[in-house]
């Protein structure tokens, strides 16, 4: 039975039937793969379709909810990979969750955190799965779990990837004229640097109607390829920077931070709170991207925002091209926070060729809806998921 707003004001919210209602009862890990709408490539991988793990977390009262964890074909941007994702939520998150009510979401944080170390994605998506079923429960948006919306909608770029000016020139136009993207990021790293700043180059020219463009590097720069191109960034006009050296050099990263006259994103080199701590006072970044994947949990997604801006850093929404319900998941925060100055990424869902939910994400006058209704607010298509579920 779900409990409505009014039924809440006169019923403590962790009373004993609620506790009974939420207790997860099952939890089931899928890997499901999607074709991609165009070849994505970054530094270190390239991949035409997209895998990721559907996690499900069926309640007492028989209410289900449902998380993504997302990667980037295979453990190359983190640890993980959909076969770990899926034996890490089976073996060992769902048995030391089972009981747990949802209506005490830190609790079952706590309990993943005893079963498995790190593990980001996969305890994300559970928690994500949990949250989604206690709010539908509720009978109120996600986002109320959070201290409630400040915004409907966030502005939202288009990733160009594929390596191929031509491709890309035509691709940011169309965007364009759909009034669905006017910022960019471009993928670099893959290419020479030359080769990379003209095709950039290229871009500028015959796209000038593009309003903000970052680079994203992806580690693949030296401390001094970045001295010896920033000039030409600053030429073309690049607005953010994201995380041109390898994550775990922090006193380069701050010492090219403190040269560039272009701002620095910090992505890949902070994960936990002491990281994102350490990148801001060394002053590694004046940007931080903000990634269920790297935060492990809603809750601690929310955190790592006030983190990031306490170590005076300005707040991105980073994906991993997550589909609709990630990039659901993602939103359900984003929409909360006080200041999100950079926007967000999640353009993940129109870079499938399909979707497995009924109510894919909406995109319009360049800005990205926030769902609405119960839990996540978007639902799974049981018949196309069907066809989207890798064989056992």
């Amino acid at each position: 039975m779900a409990h409505n707003a009014a039924e809440l004001i006169e019923t403590p919210l962790l009373d004993g039937d609620l506790l009974r209602q939420t207790a997860i009862r099952e939890i089931r890990a899928q890997i499901v793969t999607l074709p991609s709408v165009r070849a994505h490539r970054l530094s270190n991988t390239e991949f035409s379709h997209r895998e990721f793990v559907l996690v499900r977390v069926r309640l007492a009262n028989g209410i289900e909810g449902i998380g993504e964890a997302a990667v980037l074909g295979g453990p190359r941007w983190a640890e993980e990979s959909v076969e770990s994702i899926q034996a890490a939520v089976t073996r060992y998150l769902a048995p030391a969750l089972l009981d747990c009510p949802a209506a005490r979401p830190a609790e079952a944080a706590l309990r993943m955190a005893k079963a498995a170390f790190r593990n980001n994605a996969a305890k994300g998506a559970v928690e994500t799965a949990i949250y989604d079923a206690l709010a539908q429960t509720l009978d109120v948006p996600l986002t109320l779990l959070f201290g409630g919306a400040l915004r409907d909608r966030v502005p939202v770029l288009w990733a160009l990837a594929s390596g191929d000016a031509e491709q890309e020139v035509e691709e940011a136009r169309a965007k364009l004229a759909a009034r669905e993207h006017r910022d960019f990021k471009i993928k670099l790293g893959f290419a020479s640097p030359e080769d990379d700043l003209r095709r950039l180059r290229r871009l500028r020219d015959e796209v000038p109607e593009m309003r903000r463009l970052i680079v994203d590097v992806n580690q693949a720069w030296s401390e001094a390829d970045c001295r010896r191109f920033l000039p030409a960034l600053q030429e073309l006009r690049v607005d953010l920077i994201e995380q041109p050296l390898p994550g775990d050099d922090f006193e380069g990263m701050a010492r090219v931070a403190a040269q560039s006259p272009i701002p620095l994103m910090v992505d890949e080199a902070a994960f936990t709170h002491r990281e994102i701590t350490r990148a801001g006072t060394m002053g590694c970044g004046s940007v931080y991207s903000l990634k269920l994947v790297k935060s492990g949990g809603l809750r601690a997604l929310t955190q790592a925002a006030r983190v990031a801006e306490s170590s005076g850093m300005e707040l991105y929404g980073g994906c991993l091209l997550e589909g609709s319900i990630g990039a659901a998941a993602h939103l359900a925060v984003f929409a909360t926070l006080p200041r999100l100055p950079q926007g967000c990424e999640h353009f993940g869902p129109r870079l499938h060729v399909s979707e497995i939910v009924k109510d894919p994400l909406v995109i319009e006058d360049f800005h990205l809806c926030v769902p609405q209704g119960p839990g996540l607010g978007v639902h799974l298509d049981e018949d196309r998921l069907r066809d989207a579920l890798r064989p056992s």
